[in-house]
Order: structure tokens, then sequence, then C-alpha cells
């Protein structure tokens, strides 16, 4: 059953169906929420308040918008609330023995000193470039679903990106000069 199904559904009372939505995308909000703040127990707390809000706020779900695109915008609204709440925004930024390892990721061939580097050169990133890096490279979103979360134009998210990842790749191999 497609992600828009289910959300109908969830829209029309049965909120029982809720749980797939949760099995399908726990996962990626959780790390969304971890590349943002760099906390294992607000990223947990942020997932849970996600979902709470989904049910809340379900009758604001269009049927012409994919979910995906509407949970993330939730994701980013509670995410905003948070810095505002807690007047952490600027305290994101954590040193590095802080980091937690044990994010659940796919396998692959990078080496744990790499996903250091990664994470620490993210964090130097300012909030929106950091963002929109995660939500096109590590949750996978098109540009286009990046658009309707952020509320930019395709060809702003696609500079903001570039530059981006520009940036990120002189803060990444500029530790690596200063290690060797």
């Amino acid at each position: 059953m497609s992600d828009e199904m289910i959300m109908i559904r969830i829209k029309e009372g049965k909120l029982e169906e809720m749980s797939l939505l949760f099995d399908r995308y726990h996962l990626k909000l959780y790390n969304f929420f971890f590349r943002l703040t760099y906390n294992m127990d607000v990223s947990q707390d942020l997932t849970q308040n996600l979902f709470y809000r989904m049910i809340k706020y379900r009758g604001s779900y269009r049927e012409e918008y994919s979910v995906k695109s509407w949970i993330f915008q939730i994701a980013r609204n509670l995410h905003a609330d948070y810095c505002r709440d807690e007047k952490k925004s600027s305290d994101l930024i954590i040193a590095e023995e802080n980091f937690q390892k044990d994010v659940p990721e796919e396998a692959n061939n990078f080496s744990e000193d790499d996903y250091r580097r990664l994470e620490l050169a993210m964090s130097a990133l300012p909030e929106n470039q950091r963002e929109i890096l995660v939500l096109s490279r590590f949750q996978g979103l098109k540009y286009e679903e990046i658009s309707e979360i952020m509320n930019q134009s395709v060809p702003a998210i696609k500079v903001t990106v570039h530059r981006a990842i520009k940036q990120l790749r002189g803060i990444f191999f500029k530790q690596y000069d200063h290690e060797v």
C-alpha cells in the first residue's frame, strides 16, 4: 500500500495505520534529526514528537502532495521549534568526543575515521546547508521534494546543494591536511 493511501486512511480516522508509516520512516527521521542535533536522546524525542504531530495534524495533509515531503516539512518545523524553544541553535555543533558512533546506517566501505571527519565537516556547515545536504544526500529526497519542503525553487535548492558540497569538500580535505 502506498504512503499516500495509508495517509488517506489515517485522515479518515484509522489511526492504527500510522504504525505502517512509523515502520517505513522512523529510522530515516531519527537519522535526519541526529545529523542536525548530534544528540541521540533529542533525536529520539523529536522522532516520537513528529509522529504525534502527524496524528494531530493529519487533517492538513493534502493528497496532491507526497507523504514523504509532508513528513519532512513537519520534521523541519519540529526541529526549528526545538532550536527556538531550547535556544540551542548555536550549541548544535558539539565536540568530537560526544559524537555517537552507533547510528544505524547501511554498510559500506568507509572507515570510522572517514565518518568522523565527515561528521565534523558537516557540523561546520551553516544549518541551512547542512539540512539540505541531509535531505538530498542522506535521506535521498529529490530536489523537487526538497523544494516543496523548504518552499524554495528547484534552482535555488540546486545552487545551495552545489555550494554546500563545495564548502563541505573544502572543510573535509582541510581536516585531512591537518592530520597528515
